[in-house]
Parts: structure tokens; C-alpha cells; sequence
């Protein structure tokens, strides 16, 4: 079951509450009481390496695609 962090408004505490996605953004109550609270918006890290057979495209290379939010011709 995913975490979801949360805020108070009230007390400035932050803290975590399990349950479902369906759930995430139901008001959720700070544990010294307070309904007074705010969804925090969480980042997801994911580790990994780049392949060693797959060379990292070059800047200026060619070939059209997608670069700077745009396509390229």
C-alpha cells in the first residue's frame, strides 16, 4: 500500500499515512488531532546506472528528435 505525506497547517508537523490510491487525496487528520492538513507532494527516486553498450547521445548529433521541449527538423 503506497505512503503519502502530509502536512498540518495547524502545528507544522509532518507525517506519513498509509492507504489505498483511491484514498490519497481524502482528508487525512494530524496525529495530535487537527484536520487542518495538506497533501505533500513526494518524489520518487529511482537508482540505476546507464548501460556501458549504449553510448550517451551527443549533443548537436543529428537526426531529428526531440530536444529543449521541441522537435527539431
Amino acid at each position: 500500500m503506497p505512503r503519502y505525506e502530509y502536512r498540518c497547517r495547524t502545528c507544522g508537523d509532518t507525517f506519513e499515512l498509509s492507504r489505498p490510491m483511491a484514498e490519497s487525496s481524502a482528508p487525512a487528520d494530524c496525529p495530535a488531532g487537527h484536520d487542518d492538513t495538506v497533501k505533500l507532494l513526494s518524489t520518487v527516486a529511482v537508482g540505476g546506472s546507464a548501460s556501458a553498450s549504449a553510448p550517451a547521445p551527443q549533443a548537436g548529433g543529428g537526426g531529428g528528435g526531440c530536444c529543449g521541449g521541441g522537435c527539431c527538423g
